[in-house]
Protein backbone atom coordinates (compact mmCIF):
# COMPACT_ATOMS: atom_id res chain seq x y z
CA UNK A 1 0.00 0.00 0.00
CA UNK A 2 1.33 3.41 -1.38
CA UNK A 3 1.43 6.47 0.96
CA UNK A 4 -0.77 8.58 -1.56
CA UNK A 5 -3.74 7.69 -4.05
CA UNK A 6 -3.97 9.94 -6.98
CA UNK A 7 -7.40 11.51 -5.27
CA UNK A 8 -5.50 12.72 -2.32
CA UNK A 9 -2.42 14.01 -4.66
CA UNK A 10 -5.46 16.06 -6.42
CA UNK A 11 -6.55 16.94 -3.26
CA UNK A 12 -3.29 18.10 -1.46
CA UNK A 13 -2.05 20.34 -5.13
CA UNK A 14 -6.02 21.93 -4.61
CA UNK A 15 -5.34 22.64 -1.02
CA UNK A 16 -1.60 24.08 -1.31
CA UNK A 17 -2.56 26.21 -4.48
CA UNK A 18 0.06 23.81 -6.91
CA UNK A 19 0.47 25.51 -9.70
CA UNK A 20 3.34 23.24 -11.33
CA UNK A 21 4.61 20.31 -10.95
CA UNK A 22 8.44 19.09 -11.50
CA UNK A 23 9.17 15.61 -12.66
CA UNK A 24 12.23 15.07 -10.99
CA UNK A 25 15.08 12.64 -11.94
CA UNK A 26 18.79 12.21 -11.03
CA UNK A 27 21.68 11.44 -14.06
CA UNK A 28 24.73 9.46 -13.96
CA UNK A 29 26.44 12.16 -12.03
CA UNK A 30 23.74 12.44 -9.55
CA UNK A 31 22.84 15.94 -10.76
CA UNK A 32 19.17 16.52 -10.13
CA UNK A 33 17.51 17.18 -13.39
CA UNK A 34 13.32 18.81 -13.41
CA UNK A 35 10.57 18.55 -16.40
CA UNK A 36 8.33 20.89 -14.47
CA UNK A 37 4.98 20.79 -16.17
CA UNK A 38 1.31 22.85 -15.72
CA UNK A 39 -0.80 21.15 -13.52
CA UNK A 40 -3.00 20.61 -17.17
CA UNK A 41 -0.48 17.72 -17.67
CA UNK A 42 -0.39 15.78 -14.28
CA UNK A 43 -2.87 13.38 -15.36
CA UNK A 44 -0.78 12.50 -18.74
CA UNK A 45 2.33 12.19 -15.99
CA UNK A 46 0.70 9.82 -13.64
CA UNK A 47 -0.14 7.50 -16.75
CA UNK A 48 3.60 7.48 -17.36
CA UNK A 49 3.01 9.16 -20.66
CA UNK A 50 5.22 12.11 -20.40
CA UNK A 51 8.33 11.63 -23.02
CA UNK A 52 11.54 13.69 -22.70
CA UNK A 53 14.90 14.05 -24.73
CA UNK A 54 17.74 11.73 -22.70
CA UNK A 55 20.34 12.93 -25.33
CA UNK A 56 20.81 16.23 -23.22
CA UNK A 57 21.35 14.71 -20.35
CA UNK A 58 24.91 13.16 -19.22
CA UNK A 59 25.60 9.73 -19.45
CA UNK A 60 22.11 8.78 -20.83
CA UNK A 61 21.43 7.96 -24.44
CA UNK A 62 22.75 9.63 -28.11
CA UNK A 63 20.87 11.22 -30.33
CA UNK A 64 19.39 8.84 -32.78
CA UNK A 65 17.97 6.98 -29.14
CA UNK A 66 16.68 10.08 -27.83
CA UNK A 67 13.16 9.82 -26.55
CA UNK A 68 11.93 8.29 -23.11
CA UNK A 69 9.76 8.38 -20.71
CA UNK A 70 9.23 9.24 -17.02
CA UNK A 71 7.41 7.40 -14.46
CA UNK A 72 6.37 9.52 -11.21
CA UNK A 73 6.96 7.32 -8.23
CA UNK A 74 3.29 8.59 -6.55
CA UNK A 75 4.79 7.77 -3.05
CA UNK A 76 7.59 10.66 -3.33
CA UNK A 77 5.23 13.45 -3.95
CA UNK A 78 5.66 16.24 -1.76
CA UNK A 79 5.00 20.28 -2.15
CA UNK A 80 7.78 22.52 -1.87
CA UNK A 81 7.22 24.67 0.93
CA UNK A 82 9.58 28.19 0.10
CA UNK A 83 7.93 28.43 -2.93
CA UNK A 84 5.62 30.90 -4.20
CA UNK A 85 2.53 31.80 -1.99
CA UNK A 86 0.81 32.60 -5.85
CA UNK A 87 1.35 29.05 -6.98
CA UNK A 88 3.29 26.53 -5.01
CA UNK A 89 5.50 23.83 -6.80
CA UNK A 90 5.29 20.10 -6.05
CA UNK A 91 7.24 17.22 -7.50
CA UNK A 92 7.22 13.57 -8.02
CA UNK A 93 11.04 11.36 -8.15
CA UNK A 94 10.63 9.34 -11.11
CA UNK A 95 12.68 6.33 -13.14
CA UNK A 96 13.42 6.76 -16.51
CA UNK A 97 11.77 3.71 -18.55
CA UNK A 98 12.59 3.46 -22.70
CA UNK A 99 9.67 3.99 -24.94
CA UNK A 100 8.82 0.47 -25.13
CA UNK A 101 7.73 0.51 -21.26
CA UNK A 102 11.45 -1.39 -20.49
CA UNK A 103 13.36 0.01 -17.74
CA UNK A 104 16.34 2.44 -19.03
CA UNK A 105 19.55 0.15 -17.93
CA UNK A 106 21.18 4.15 -17.13
CA UNK A 107 18.90 5.43 -14.59
CA UNK A 108 20.66 5.43 -11.57
CA UNK A 109 17.38 4.49 -9.48
CA UNK A 110 15.98 1.66 -11.58
CA UNK A 111 19.39 0.71 -11.61
CA UNK A 112 19.32 0.64 -7.40
CA UNK A 113 16.02 -1.28 -7.72
CA UNK A 114 17.62 -4.15 -9.61
CA UNK A 115 20.05 -4.88 -6.97
CA UNK A 116 17.68 -4.68 -4.10
CA UNK A 117 15.83 -7.34 -6.46
CA UNK A 118 19.23 -9.63 -6.13
CA UNK A 119 19.10 -9.38 -2.34
CA UNK A 120 15.33 -9.97 -1.71
CA UNK A 121 16.59 -12.95 -4.12
CA UNK A 122 18.86 -13.90 -0.97
CA UNK A 123 16.08 -13.97 1.57
CA UNK A 124 16.46 -9.87 2.70
CA UNK A 125 13.51 -7.98 2.41
CA UNK A 126 15.08 -4.39 3.09
CA UNK A 127 18.09 -2.70 2.85
CA UNK A 128 18.45 0.01 5.68
CA UNK A 129 20.55 2.96 5.14
CA UNK A 130 21.36 6.03 7.64
CA UNK A 131 23.68 8.90 6.23
CA UNK A 132 25.30 11.69 7.68
CA UNK A 133 25.63 14.40 5.01
CA UNK A 134 28.24 17.21 6.07
CA UNK A 135 28.20 20.36 4.15
CA UNK A 136 30.16 24.12 4.30
CA UNK A 137 28.29 27.31 4.05
CA UNK A 138 29.87 30.42 1.89
CA UNK A 139 29.11 33.56 1.72
CA UNK A 140 27.32 34.96 -1.25
CA UNK A 141 29.46 37.95 -2.86
CA UNK A 142 27.01 41.04 -4.64
CA UNK A 143 26.78 39.09 -7.60
CA UNK A 144 25.32 35.86 -5.66
CA UNK A 145 28.19 33.76 -6.52
CA UNK A 146 29.90 31.83 -4.08
CA UNK A 147 32.85 33.54 -2.66
CA UNK A 148 35.73 31.68 0.11
CA UNK A 149 34.38 33.34 3.18
CA UNK A 150 33.07 31.50 5.50
CA UNK A 151 29.93 32.37 7.57
CA UNK A 152 31.62 31.43 10.89
CA UNK A 153 34.67 30.62 13.08
CA UNK A 154 32.78 27.79 14.40
CA UNK A 155 33.73 24.33 15.52
CA UNK A 156 32.37 20.98 16.46
CA UNK A 157 28.40 21.06 18.12
CA UNK A 158 28.80 25.33 18.46
CA UNK A 159 26.40 27.31 19.37
CA UNK A 160 25.57 31.07 18.51
CA UNK A 161 27.53 33.56 18.45
CA UNK A 162 30.32 31.81 16.98
CA UNK A 163 27.91 29.91 14.81
CA UNK A 164 26.41 32.43 12.05
CA UNK A 165 24.97 28.88 10.35
CA UNK A 166 22.97 28.39 12.98
CA UNK A 167 19.40 30.42 12.14
CA UNK A 168 20.33 29.05 8.26
CA UNK A 169 20.33 25.38 9.74
CA UNK A 170 17.48 25.78 11.27
CA UNK A 171 15.48 27.39 8.54
CA UNK A 172 16.88 24.27 6.71
CA UNK A 173 15.53 22.12 9.41
CA UNK A 174 11.93 23.98 9.63
CA UNK A 175 11.66 23.08 5.46
CA UNK A 176 12.85 19.79 5.75
CA UNK A 177 10.43 19.09 8.99
CA UNK A 178 7.49 20.60 7.10
CA UNK A 179 8.36 18.20 3.82
CA UNK A 180 7.81 15.22 6.44
CA UNK A 181 11.78 14.40 7.02
CA UNK A 182 12.53 13.45 10.50
CA UNK A 183 15.10 15.11 11.60
CA UNK A 184 17.60 13.31 14.25
CA UNK A 185 19.96 16.07 14.50
CA UNK A 186 21.61 19.43 13.70
CA UNK A 187 25.22 20.54 14.22
CA UNK A 188 28.23 22.12 13.29
CA UNK A 189 30.81 20.18 12.42
CA UNK A 190 34.84 20.25 13.21
CA UNK A 191 35.69 22.65 10.53
CA UNK A 192 34.61 26.13 10.37
CA UNK A 193 31.54 27.11 8.01
CA UNK A 194 30.82 23.04 8.08
CA UNK A 195 27.64 21.67 9.23
CA UNK A 196 25.61 18.09 9.59
CA UNK A 197 21.85 17.87 9.51
CA UNK A 198 20.95 13.84 10.12
CA UNK A 199 17.69 12.93 9.37
CA UNK A 200 16.27 9.10 9.44
CA UNK A 201 17.30 6.06 8.52
CA UNK A 202 15.33 4.48 5.72
CA UNK A 203 15.11 1.88 2.87
CA UNK A 204 17.59 1.93 0.39
CA UNK A 205 15.17 3.52 -2.15
CA UNK A 206 13.56 6.08 -0.21
CA UNK A 207 17.37 6.84 1.22
CA UNK A 208 18.78 8.05 -1.92
CA UNK A 209 15.64 9.85 -2.41
CA UNK A 210 16.00 11.81 0.87
CA UNK A 211 19.64 12.58 0.10
CA UNK A 212 18.88 14.25 -3.40
CA UNK A 213 15.90 16.14 -1.36
CA UNK A 214 18.22 17.24 1.26
CA UNK A 215 20.19 18.76 -1.03
CA UNK A 216 18.04 20.52 -3.17
CA UNK A 217 16.60 22.46 -0.42
CA UNK A 218 19.82 22.79 1.79
CA UNK A 219 21.20 24.69 -1.33
CA UNK A 220 17.85 26.42 -1.60
CA UNK A 221 17.44 27.77 1.67
CA UNK A 222 20.96 28.59 2.31
CA UNK A 223 20.72 30.96 -0.84
CA UNK A 224 17.55 32.94 0.79
CA UNK A 225 20.61 33.66 3.66
CA UNK A 226 22.94 34.93 0.96
CA UNK A 227 24.75 31.80 2.14
CA UNK A 228 26.13 29.79 -1.19
CA UNK A 229 25.79 25.39 0.26
CA UNK A 230 28.50 22.88 -1.12
CA UNK A 231 28.63 19.11 -0.75
CA UNK A 232 32.03 19.25 -2.31
CA UNK A 233 34.32 17.46 -0.20
CA UNK A 234 37.34 18.96 -0.06
CA UNK A 235 36.87 22.91 -0.20
CA UNK A 236 39.48 24.11 1.99
CA UNK A 237 42.99 22.92 2.70
CA UNK A 238 44.05 22.57 6.06
CA UNK A 239 40.73 21.34 7.62
CA UNK A 240 38.57 18.47 7.67
CA UNK A 241 36.88 17.68 4.77
CA UNK A 242 32.90 16.91 4.33
CA UNK A 243 32.04 13.52 4.83
CA UNK A 244 28.45 10.83 4.11
CA UNK A 245 29.12 8.00 6.22
CA UNK A 246 26.78 5.51 5.74
CA UNK A 247 25.12 3.36 8.35
CA UNK A 248 23.84 -0.24 6.68
CA UNK A 249 22.16 -2.76 8.01
CA UNK A 250 20.18 -6.05 6.26
CA UNK A 251 16.74 -7.07 7.47
CA UNK A 252 14.23 -9.89 7.32
CA UNK A 253 11.07 -8.72 7.87
CA UNK A 254 11.37 -6.99 10.74
CA UNK A 255 14.58 -8.56 12.36
CA UNK A 256 17.97 -7.25 11.74
CA UNK A 257 20.45 -9.65 10.46
CA UNK A 258 23.52 -7.97 11.74
CA UNK A 259 22.51 -8.70 15.38
CA UNK A 260 23.42 -12.21 17.25
CA UNK A 261 23.60 -11.21 20.63
CA UNK A 262 25.37 -14.19 21.55
CA UNK A 263 28.20 -13.48 18.88
CA UNK A 264 31.30 -11.72 19.11
CA UNK A 265 30.62 -8.01 19.79
CA UNK A 266 26.74 -8.87 19.42
CA UNK A 267 27.41 -9.24 15.53
CA UNK A 268 25.67 -12.39 13.83
CA UNK A 269 27.63 -13.98 10.99
CA UNK A 270 26.15 -12.50 8.36
CA UNK A 271 27.07 -8.91 9.95
CA UNK A 272 31.38 -10.37 9.39
CA UNK A 273 30.83 -11.44 5.99
CA UNK A 274 28.67 -8.16 4.78
CA UNK A 275 31.87 -6.27 6.31
CA UNK A 276 34.33 -8.82 4.86
CA UNK A 277 32.37 -7.71 1.45
CA UNK A 278 32.86 -4.44 1.44
CA UNK A 279 36.55 -4.57 2.93
CA UNK A 280 37.60 -7.01 -0.24
CA UNK A 281 35.40 -4.38 -2.99
CA UNK A 282 36.28 -1.35 -1.15
CA UNK A 283 39.05 -0.21 -3.82
CA UNK A 284 37.13 -0.91 -6.80
CA UNK A 285 34.17 0.59 -5.13
CA UNK A 286 35.66 4.04 -4.35
CA UNK A 287 35.82 5.41 -7.83
CA UNK A 288 31.76 5.50 -7.27
CA UNK A 289 31.71 6.13 -3.23
CA UNK A 290 34.43 9.07 -3.98
CA UNK A 291 33.99 10.15 -7.62
CA UNK A 292 35.77 13.06 -8.23
CA UNK A 293 39.13 14.31 -8.37
CA UNK A 294 38.50 16.55 -5.11
CA UNK A 295 37.31 13.51 -3.10
CA UNK A 296 41.15 12.11 -2.91
CA UNK A 297 42.43 15.45 -1.16
CA UNK A 298 39.79 14.63 1.78
CA UNK A 299 41.02 10.64 1.96
CA UNK A 300 44.42 11.49 3.48
CA UNK A 301 45.33 11.07 7.06
CA UNK A 302 45.14 13.47 9.50
CA UNK A 303 41.41 14.87 9.45
CA UNK A 304 39.33 11.96 10.35
CA UNK A 305 38.36 10.90 7.26
CA UNK A 306 39.71 6.75 6.40
CA UNK A 307 42.24 6.08 3.87
CA UNK A 308 43.04 2.48 4.91
CA UNK A 309 40.73 -0.12 4.69
CA UNK A 310 40.11 -2.18 7.80
CA UNK A 311 37.06 -1.88 10.44
CA UNK A 312 36.61 -1.97 13.87
CA UNK A 313 34.25 -1.81 17.05
CA UNK A 314 36.00 1.15 18.41
CA UNK A 315 38.11 3.01 16.45
CA UNK A 316 37.41 6.26 13.88
CA UNK A 317 40.40 5.95 11.78
CA UNK A 318 38.99 2.91 9.44
CA UNK A 319 37.13 2.48 6.75
CA UNK A 320 34.27 0.52 8.45
CA UNK A 321 33.16 1.27 12.11
CA UNK A 322 30.39 -0.14 14.13
CA UNK A 323 28.18 2.02 15.97
CA UNK A 324 27.79 0.98 19.85
CA UNK A 325 24.06 0.69 19.48
CA UNK A 326 23.03 -2.53 19.55
CA UNK A 327 18.76 -3.66 18.90
CA UNK A 328 17.59 -3.13 15.60
CA UNK A 329 20.23 -0.62 15.22
CA UNK A 330 22.63 -2.29 15.01
CA UNK A 331 24.68 -1.40 11.83
CA UNK A 332 27.74 -1.28 9.71
CA UNK A 333 29.10 2.13 9.38
CA UNK A 334 31.36 2.82 5.78
CA UNK A 335 33.61 6.37 6.74
CA UNK A 336 34.76 6.83 3.05
CA UNK A 337 31.47 8.19 1.29
CA UNK A 338 31.75 11.24 0.22
CA UNK A 339 28.61 13.71 -0.48
CA UNK A 340 29.49 14.30 -3.90
CA UNK A 341 28.67 10.75 -4.49
CA UNK A 342 25.74 9.88 -7.19
CA UNK A 343 23.64 8.03 -3.54
CA UNK A 344 21.75 5.70 -5.92
CA UNK A 345 25.00 4.20 -7.38
CA UNK A 346 26.72 4.59 -4.10
CA UNK A 347 24.20 2.17 -2.18
CA UNK A 348 24.32 -0.20 -5.30
CA UNK A 349 28.05 -0.52 -5.13
CA UNK A 350 27.85 -0.89 -1.51
CA UNK A 351 25.32 -3.57 -1.41
CA UNK A 352 26.56 -5.69 -4.13
CA UNK A 353 29.68 -5.81 -2.43
CA UNK A 354 28.42 -6.63 0.94
CA UNK A 355 26.15 -9.41 -0.84
CA UNK A 356 28.99 -10.61 -2.19
CA UNK A 357 30.61 -11.41 1.29
CA UNK A 358 27.80 -13.34 2.24
CA UNK A 359 27.14 -15.27 -0.76
CA UNK A 360 31.13 -15.95 -0.94
CA UNK A 361 30.83 -16.84 3.11
CA UNK A 362 34.09 -14.36 3.43
CA UNK A 363 35.63 -14.15 6.65
CA UNK A 364 36.36 -10.88 8.26
CA UNK A 365 40.07 -10.26 8.69
CA UNK A 366 40.86 -9.30 12.44
CA UNK A 367 39.32 -5.44 13.73
CA UNK A 368 42.35 -3.18 13.80
CA UNK A 369 41.45 -1.41 17.04
CA UNK A 370 44.23 1.02 17.42
CA UNK A 371 44.96 4.32 15.33
CA UNK A 372 46.24 3.56 11.72
CA UNK A 373 47.42 7.02 11.25
CA UNK A 374 49.94 6.23 14.08
CA UNK A 375 51.44 3.04 12.08
CA UNK A 376 54.18 2.69 9.54
CA UNK A 377 53.56 0.98 6.32
CA UNK A 378 55.29 -2.19 7.27
CA UNK A 379 53.12 -2.51 10.51
CA UNK A 380 50.02 -1.19 8.12
CA UNK A 381 50.86 -4.51 5.76
CA UNK A 382 51.88 -6.74 8.71
CA UNK A 383 47.99 -6.03 9.77
CA UNK A 384 46.42 -6.47 6.23
CA UNK A 385 45.36 -2.94 6.26
CA UNK A 386 45.45 -1.78 2.73
CA UNK A 387 45.44 1.88 1.26
CA UNK A 388 42.31 3.17 -0.16
CA UNK A 389 42.86 4.59 -3.94
CA UNK A 390 45.38 8.11 -4.21
CA UNK A 391 43.52 9.26 -6.90
CA UNK A 392 40.60 9.39 -8.99
CA UNK A 393 42.52 7.73 -11.93
CA UNK A 394 43.83 4.60 -9.46
CA UNK A 395 39.98 4.02 -8.30
CA UNK A 396 39.02 3.56 -12.04
CA UNK A 397 41.57 1.49 -12.94
CA UNK A 398 40.73 -0.98 -9.58
CA UNK A 399 37.04 -0.45 -10.76
CA UNK A 400 37.20 -1.85 -13.98
CA UNK A 401 38.86 -5.39 -12.68
CA UNK A 402 35.96 -5.83 -10.32
CA UNK A 403 33.23 -7.64 -11.95
CA UNK A 404 31.19 -7.39 -8.63
CA UNK A 405 31.36 -3.88 -8.55
CA UNK A 406 30.73 -3.32 -12.25
CA UNK A 407 27.82 -5.71 -12.54
CA UNK A 408 26.37 -3.81 -10.28
CA UNK A 409 26.37 -0.54 -11.97
CA UNK A 410 25.28 -2.53 -15.41
CA UNK A 411 26.86 -1.99 -18.55
CA UNK A 412 25.41 1.27 -19.71
CA UNK A 413 25.88 3.07 -16.30
CA UNK A 414 29.68 1.84 -15.85
CA UNK A 415 30.72 2.37 -19.78
CA UNK A 416 29.44 6.22 -19.21
CA UNK A 417 30.44 6.18 -15.70
CA UNK A 418 34.19 5.13 -16.75
CA UNK A 419 34.49 7.31 -19.80
CA UNK A 420 32.98 10.25 -17.81
CA UNK A 421 35.46 10.20 -15.14
CA UNK A 422 38.28 9.57 -17.65
CA UNK A 423 37.73 12.57 -19.23
CA UNK A 424 37.70 14.18 -15.51
CA UNK A 425 40.80 13.39 -14.95
CA UNK A 426 42.80 14.03 -17.91
CA UNK A 427 41.36 17.58 -17.88
CA UNK A 428 42.64 17.73 -14.20
CA UNK A 429 46.16 16.05 -14.77
CA UNK A 430 46.57 18.10 -18.05
CA UNK A 431 45.97 21.70 -16.56
CA UNK A 432 48.68 23.54 -14.74
CA UNK A 433 47.56 24.69 -10.88
CA UNK A 434 48.71 27.87 -8.69
CA UNK A 435 50.44 25.10 -6.40
CA UNK A 436 53.19 23.98 -9.18
CA UNK A 437 53.62 27.61 -10.07
CA UNK A 438 54.73 28.64 -7.05
CA UNK A 439 56.65 25.97 -6.41
CA UNK A 440 58.87 25.92 -9.97
CA UNK A 441 58.25 29.34 -11.97
CA UNK A 442 61.36 30.85 -9.58
CA UNK A 443 63.49 27.48 -8.58
CA UNK A 444 63.23 26.16 -12.22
Amino acid sequence: MGKFTREQIKQKIKEENVKFIRLQFTDLLGTIKNVEIPLSQLDKALDNEMVFDGSSIEGFVRIEESDMKLYPDIDTFVVFPWTSEKGKVARFICDIYNTDGTPFGGCPRVNLKKNLKKMEEMGFTTFNIGTEPEFFLFKLDEKGEPTLDLNDKGGYFDLAPTDLGENCRRDIVLELEEMGFEIEASHHEVAPGQHEIDFKYSDAVKHADDIQTFKLVVKTIARKHGLHATFMPKPLFGVNGSGMHCNMSLFKDKTNTFLDESGELQLSKTAYQFIAGIIDHAQSFTAVTNPTVNSYKRLVPGYEAPCYVAWSGSNRSPLIRIPASRGLSTRVEVRSVDPSANPYLALAVLLASGLDGIERNLKAPTSVDRNIYVMDKEEREANGVKDLPATLYDALVNLQKDDIVTSALGDHLCEHFIESKEIEWDMFRTQVHPWEREQYLQTY
